[in-house]
């Protein structure tokens, strides 16, 4: 258990919130810039430091990586930055890098953004393993509900390199997109094969909304049994984003603790 915390000093925010795993940026979220590394040292002393604490590290890429459009301006940098992420992510022996699905435009078909999704997978150097984040909102989303995740994984299977790609399961992104958290996790493995992370955030809004606005463990609107039996029958890692510092992070990871 963990949580998303800045990534100067990642090893100490674990610390600080009782927690084995940290989940960060590198770079920009907004950016096309690339990774940097803002650890005193840099990648090798913070792989170094989070070995010595036993510390499981997870690398978010950019939210701005879309491969899946059909705008060529969008697409080419998107799976640059993928690449650079992922190598980044290797550097500081991180879990995983994860990423979300993207969307196509309106007028687009769907089809196009799948197989475009495949496209990367083949273009891609795999050094750590690149786990696909369903999404909340959005008509033309690869990762929304379930439909299309079934048709992205279709596409994504074909691909060489398609044993590198795993899921990371947003119980907010599940719930304001429309997906029975009761089902979920049954539902998306049996499409997947797989869940190797979960982010467990509470939503500010109603089932449905489409609205991506995280909030602390048992003060939204998710039914917070519902909460802790994603994170029972996932079996998986987590990581909480949900707001504030290590005092209220910890309690996000309390507050689970006690319901598990």
């Amino acid at each position: 258990m963990g949580a998303h915390v800045d990534q100067v000093d990642p090893v100490t925010a674990a610390a600080e919130r009782g927690a084995t795993l940290s989940q960060f940026f590198l770079g920009d979220p907004q950016g096309y810039k690339g990774p940097e590394f803002r650890y005193a040292g840099g990648a090798p002393a913070l792989r170094e430091a989070a070995e010595r604490a036993g510390l499981d590290l997870y690398v978010h890429a950019p939210y701005v990586i879309n491969v899946a459009t059909t705008n060529n301006r969008i697409r080419i940098p998107s799976r640059k930055l993928l690449q650079q992420h992922v190598d980044a992510a290797a550097s500081i022996g991180a879990k995983a890098l994860i990423v979300h699905g993207g969307h196509v435009n309106a007028s687009d078909d769907p089809e196009k953004g799948f197989d475009n999704w495949r496209k990367a997978v083949d273009a891609t150097t795999f050094r750590v393993p690149v786990l696909i984040e369903n999404t909340a909102g959005g008509d033309n989303a690869m990762a929304r509900r379930l439909e299309r995740i079934a048709a992205l994984w279709q596409a994504i299977s074909a691909a060489d390199g398609a044993e590198h790609v795993g899921f990371c399961l947003d119980t907010c992104h599940a719930h304001a997109g429309g997906n029975d958290l009761s089902t979920v996790v049954e539902q998306v493995r049996a499409i997947t094969g797989r869940i190797d992370l979960v982010h467990c955030n509470d939503s500010r809004d109603a089932f449905g909304s489409g609205a991506d606005r995280h909030t602390n463990l048992g003060s939204g609107e998710v039914d917070p049994y519902a909460l802790a039996t994603v994170v029972r029958d996932a079996g998986a890692p987590l990581v909480v984003e949900t707001p504030g510092g290590a005092p209220e992070h910890r309690a996000d990871l309390d507050w689970l603790r006690a319901r598990l």
